[in-house]
């Protein structure tokens, strides 16, 4: 269920599997549509639209978490299989059911709050600055902010929200946590995410990340600690922070495979897209080691551009080393929607890092218009 380009590098690995697909998305555009069996367009938010999908399939997917949930715990009543399992689902698509896990099951996380009404929020005595976030629908940095003063509280949304205290912090750091049906779990290296200060997106993700073996442990325990507390069968990417004392607490976590990951096509011996598969499936868990130390470069319009998309000064990346360019096949750009993604591999780490900035400054994503 979804056909963005989550789908798109899903697919490219049914296909080597020779596994028959079928996607489910809203736009007849989708970057999945030209290249899975069948396609079909319809809301992921509708019940009926959802049920009658799920009895088309023998098992069911998602490269999204926006989905009518009460729709898949019918189709798992009546014998579907699909994983991520629904029960996983509906917490995590709710910001505060997800905090509220991480609580009850001794996951370390920032201190937060609960939220109905925009008006409870303005009763509050607060401590600027804070984090608000919208308890549902939020993605790619949106529906996040950081409450600087009263005005920022004012000019919030009204709808179901959480705060949470402003953790100081060295790094963002992410771990992908594999799990399939028997239980076999295995983790990713752990990556650093630099993220765009405007947009709150990630820019680079640089694998492996550059922190201490004791850190990394750390942070590798904790994803696995949080994936086993779900029960959770499928790829799970686990968003945390580092700490000025070098404590790992977890921000966030989504149920599917991740731009925290796209490095992995390249830079590991089995990348996400195929471990996923290969969890829901309940197949042997491939490696998660990498070959090279790689960055990932996201791809995102660039500001001030709109309309059909061109992908300018494509041929002066690939005279670079190690570059390979992933492009999403999303025919309309708009500022900081995200285009594709470059990855570099290296077996130096300083040189991929600089490599890649090379890359961000070549290339640009503009219109035509």
């Amino acid at each position: 269920m979804g056909g963005g380009q989550l789908g798109k590098m899903l697919l490219a690995e049914t296909h080597k599997f020779d596994i028959y697909t079928a996607v489910l998305d809203s736009s007849n555009q989708a970057p999945c549509a030209a290249i899975c069996n069948e396609f079909y367009v319809g809301s992921l938010l509708d019940y009926q639209t959802v049920y009658d999908f799920g009895k088309k399939v023998d098992l069911l997917t998602i490269e999204i978490e926006h989905i009518n949930v009460q729709a898949l715990f019918k189709l798992e009543e009546e014998g579907l299989a699909i994983f991520p399992q629904p029960k996983v689902l509906e917490i995590i698509q709710h910001k505060g059911k997800q905090k509220d896990f991480f609580a009850s099951n001794d996951i370390s996380t920032a201190p937060f709050k609960r939220y109905l009404l925009k008006s409870e929020l303005l009763n509050e005595n607060f401590s600027f600055p804070f984090v608000w976030k919208s308890a549902q629908f939020g993605y790619d940095g949106m529906g996040v902010k950081i409450v600087k003063n009263e005005n920022d509280l004012i000019n919030l949304p009204d709808v179901e929200c959480i705060t949470e205290q402003l953790i100081p912090f060295k790094n963002e750091l992410a771990v992908i946590v594999a799990r399939n049906k028997n239980g076999e779990i295995k983790t990713y290296p752990v990556v650093e995410m630099e993220f765009h200060p405007e947009a709150n997106q990630v820019e680079y993700v640089i694998c492996p990340a550059r922190i201490s073996p004791k850190v990394a442990k750390k942070a590798m325990n904790t994803a696995k600690k949080v994936a086993e507390s779900f029960q959770h069968i499928g790829l799970l990417a686990v968003e945390m922070f580092q700490t000025d004392e070098d404590e790992i607490i977890v921000n966030e976590v989504a149920p599917r495979t991740h731009n925290s990951g796209h490095y992995s096509i390249e830079g590991s011996y089995t990348n996400q897209f195929e471990q996923h598969l290969r969890s829901i499936l309940n197949l042997p868990l491939g490696s998660t080691k990498s070959k090279a130390a790689a960055v990932m470069v996201n791809l995102v319009g660039e500001n001030g551009y709109e309309g059909k998309v061109v992908y300018k000064n494509m041929d002066e990346i690939l005279k670079m080393p190690g570059v390979t360019p992933h492009i999403y096949g999303k025919k309309e750009t708009r500022p900081f929607r995200k285009m594709g993604h470059v990855t570099i591999v290296h077996e130096n780490m300083e040189e991929a890092r600089e490599l890649a900035e090379k890359v961000k400054q070549t290339i640009r994503v503009i219109s035509s218009k």
